[in-house]
């Protein structure tokens, strides 16, 4: 199954009789993007399991929202609908627009590796036609990748990490009322991040993470779940493969050489888990990225 056939917004704007789909990628990690067209149509978004950033590439001033009448839509203009949330559109004469959808698990990594934060700790904003310049340019050299050619597929999904990054750090706040129940405590998920950070090329197990933390491997996975918005063995290989991404860039190692310092049992092992990820080889993900 396509990974777009569970992101509900672009199953929306598919089901619409005047929205056009120009292009769209899977891009690996949670992520995906899709360039659409739409004109004198309406759409509505009811709970989405994922999170979606757009912006607006050409038209959408007779766009808005049917709650907010008095705001419309222009060129450049962004909007971030967290999952979770509803919303209803209004689309008058013609709009492009680029969406990057994201998991929720990908905005869970991103709350404990980038904010050292718990995920249920915070939401995304939801927010409607504003303006980020960053954010404006980053969809606009998006959208100017050729998305089937495999190497600037990957320069496609190193934006969309850019565009997510930079949501966390700008559009994330505190849920209001939480009551946080059950998980690891803030000192012990600390220790975790730091202790896997330096242990990736060890074979760690779950059994070792939860005995430092005292706890049955039951009852650690349960809780790491909890405080982390994903499993233990899900969290471990995407810090093994951000870390193996950051030496296929910046180092001259050997693909044999990096498997072993990410923790890989061979090369043929990280080759294997790193392009179901990523969606390219080790190989082709280093030359997408070489000068």
């Amino acid at each position: 199954m396509s990974a777009f056939d569970t992101l509900q917004v672009f199953q929306s704007m598919s089901r619409s009789p005047n929205a056009r789909l120009e292009h769209s990628a899977e891009l690996g990690d949670g992520m995906a993007a899709a360039l659409w067209t739409n004109h004198h149509d309406a759409r509505d978004y009811q709970a989405p399991t994922h999170h979606t950033l757009s912006c607006y590439i050409s038209g959408g001033t007779g766009t808005f929202r049917r709650e907010q009448p008095g705001a419309t839509g222009a060129p450049g203009k962004l909007c971030v609908l967290p999952a979770d949330h509803q919303s209803a559109w209004v689309i008058n004469g013609a709009i492009r627009l680029a969406h990057v959808y994201v998991s929720q698990e990908q905005f869970a990594l991103g709350c404990v590796t980038l904010l050292d934060r718990e995920p249920r700790e915070l939401q995304l904003r939801e927010i409607t036609f504003f303006d980020d310049e960053q954010q404006t340019r980053r969809f606009h050299q998006l959208i100017n990748l050729n998305w089937n050619e495999p190497g600037e597929r990957l320069l496609t999904s190193s934006l969309a990490c850019e565009l997510l990054d930079h949501a966390l750090l700008n559009q994330v706040g505190l849920r209001s009322g939480l009551q946080l129940k059950g998980g690891l405590a803030a000192y012990q998920r600390r220790q975790l991040v730091d202790m896997i950070e330096q242990q990736l090329a060890e074979p760690l197990n779950i059994g070792q993470l939860a005995a430092h933390c005292a706890l049955s491997p039951y009852h650690f996975a349960r809780m790491f779940r909890q405080s982390f918005g994903l499993p233990p063995h899900q969290y471990l290989l995407a810090r093994r493969l951000a870390r193996a991404r950051d030496l296929l860039r910046n180092s001259a190692l050997g693909l044999g050489d990096i498997a072993l310092a990410c923790g890989f049992a061979s090369a043929s092992h990280f080759a294997n888990r790193f392009k179901q990820t990523v969606g390219a080889t080790p190989g082709e993900y280093r030359a997408a990225f070489r000068p």
